[in-house]
């Protein structure tokens, strides 16, 4: 594969960026757009409200701007409000996601979108248009390349989703719209995965810089200082990995990749849901809690299978902890972004949770992410369950508003208001004359420290 090629592709689908039109876009689409939005701000406002986010803030110390840090009330510069929100969007593993684009193909351009509209007050038309942009070209690109073993896939494979919809707020044309996708399919973080499940925060900021980034490309094209030379066969490609340019234009305003995502209800890593579902449903029916555990054997896909830790230090780790998050939900019922991590019972039933890769699991991949649980109980019986996809999954009990409402109200019972306005805004935001002010007010009140 050569850049040549690369450059074409990534010229075929900055043409389609810069002439999207949200009145072409299906209904269904556009409805799904609006659910991903709801889900993105509601989790971004879960992110904020944490102590370590509400420190970064005031480390920080962004000047005041026009665009909002969702949830952490105020308002500040584009630049600011993109990182930062990026960050929090990430923080407890609850953003959406989607399984083809193997990663998060809305946090890596959603928060530079709402940032750069809220500033530029766009109107509703353009937002959604540039929101689905980000989407859909995060997507492809995370389609198109096949990282290294060991590389994670934030602030890599997506950065180009965010140049693209920042384009289109700029209203660039096709040519300048593909320079500032390939500028950033040249902008990549190069980083392991062994942050995340080491519990090392600096796997957040990844995602700060990939929407940082985004605008950065975005701007040197509208300077005209951007050029699409096909970078991406050799940062994606050649430096991290194999990449497939034909991916970049395949079916695009055909099939629409932003319906095949999936909605979390777990805070944790995507690949330990199928497993914490299962326990979850043998619990119902055996009483998990109230039986003497001797082992819990967790068969996965080979993506998956290298979550075994049965030590954490921290809620990054424990997230990236198949051993943690099987365990919280069999003794709790849930894992969600108050779960303890200091229980010496869920610690000790981590301790006997042995995760190991099952080749049949893994031949079903990507169209499923599937777990087979099994639980040995002292008395020498057992129980089964095997899980195909995780529950939220566009394939596997999809989650609708009143779903994902659900959820963010028991995230955040503290601030009805906050999701209020979030559901409001995520309806009727592409009929809106302006967006400012509708985003702006997502900033929403500033959250205090919890006693």
């Amino acid at each position: 594969m050569t850049p040549q090629k690369a450059r074409e592709a990534t010229a075929g689908l900055g043409a389609w960026v810069s002439g999207l039109v949200l009145d072409d876009v299906p209904d269904g689409v556009v409805e799904r757009l609006s659910l991903v939005l709801l889900d993105v701000v509601g989790v971004t406002a879960v992110g904020a409200g944490l102590p370590e986010h509400r420190a970064l803030r005031d480390a920080w110390n962004a000047p005041p701007g026009r665009s909002p840090l969702i949830g952490a009330g105020r308002l500040a510069t584009s630049d600011a409000a993109a990182w930062l929100g990026a960050m929090a969007l990430v923080a407890l593993e609850l953003d959406e996601g989607n399984k083809y684009a193997k990663g998060h193909p809305a946090a890596h351009g959603f928060p530079a979108v709402l940032a750069l509209a809220a500033e530029r007050d766009a109107t509703g038309a353009d937002t959604a248009a540039a929101l689905l942009a980000a989407y859909e070209v995060a997507a492809r690109f995370g389609r198109a390349t096949r990282l290294r073993p060991g590389a994670h896939p934030h602030g890599g494979v997506g950065v180009a989703g965010a140049a693209g919809s920042a384009a289109r707020l700029h209203g660039l044309d096709e040519d300048a719209t593909a320079a500032a996708i390939d500028t950033a399919a040249g902008m990549p973080i190069a980083g392991h995965f062994d942050s995340a499940t080491s519990g090392n925060p600096v796997r957040d900021a990844w995602m700060g810089a990939a929407n940082l980034s985004g605008l950065v490309a975005a701007r040197m094209a509208a300077a005209g200082a951007a050029r699409n030379t096909g970078t991406a066969a050799l940062s994606l490609g050649t430096l991290l990995g194999e990449f497939d340019p034909a991916e970049l234009t395949g079916g695009l305003g055909e099939r629409w990749d932003i319906t095949r995502g999936y909605f979390k209800r777990h805070a944790s890593c995507s690949f330990t849901h199928p497993a914490a579902d299962a326990v979850l449903a043998l619990a119902a029916e055996t009483g998990l809690a109230a039986r003497p555990i001797a082992e819990i054997l967790v068969e996965t896909h080979a993506l998956g299978a290298g979550l075994a830790r049965t030590g954490w230090d921290n809620r990054l780790s424990a997230m990236f902890s198949t051993p943690y998050v099987v365990a919280a939900a069999a003794l709790t019922g849930e894992v969600g972004p108050r779960s303890p991590l200091d229980r010496p019972d869920v610690a000790a039933l981590a301790r006997r949770v042995r995760v190991a890769a099952a080749g049949d699991l893994t031949a079903r991949l990507p169209d499923e992410r599937a777990a087979r649980v099994t639980v040995a109980f002292e008395d020498g019986t057992r129980a089964v369950r095997e899980v195909p996809n995780p529950v939220g999954d566009a394939d596997h009990h999809p989650l609708g508003e009143a779903e994902v409402v659900a959820l963010l109200r028991a995230w955040l019972p503290e601030r009805p208001g906050l999701i209020d306005d979030a559901v409001r805004t995520s309806r009727e935001l592409p009929g809106m004359p302006q967006v400012g002010d509708a985003l702006r007010a997502l900033a929403g009140e500033e959250e205090k420290e919890q006693s």
